[in-house]
């Protein structure tokens, strides 16, 4: 739901780049061009980034009982 703060398996820190990863890449950027530009550079980090489906928007419209 939330990206994780670390990588799971190296435990590099990874959120401050979620902003900037999905921003691009929906500006159009290769994912792989901008993965490179923001120093991401081992296979574990990478694949959360690519793996991540953003759903927090879809649980907060739930209410809490």
């Amino acid at each position: 739901m939330i990206i994780p703060i670390r990588c799971w398996s190296c435990g590099k820190p990874i959120a401050q780049l979620w902003e900037e990863f999905k921003t691009r890449v929906e500006k159009g950027e290769n994912r792989k061009d901008v993965m490179e530009d923001l120093g991401l550079e081992r296979y574990c980090c990478k694949a959360i980034m690519l793996g991540h489906v953003d759903l927090i928007d879809t649980t907060t419209k739930f209410k809490k009982s």
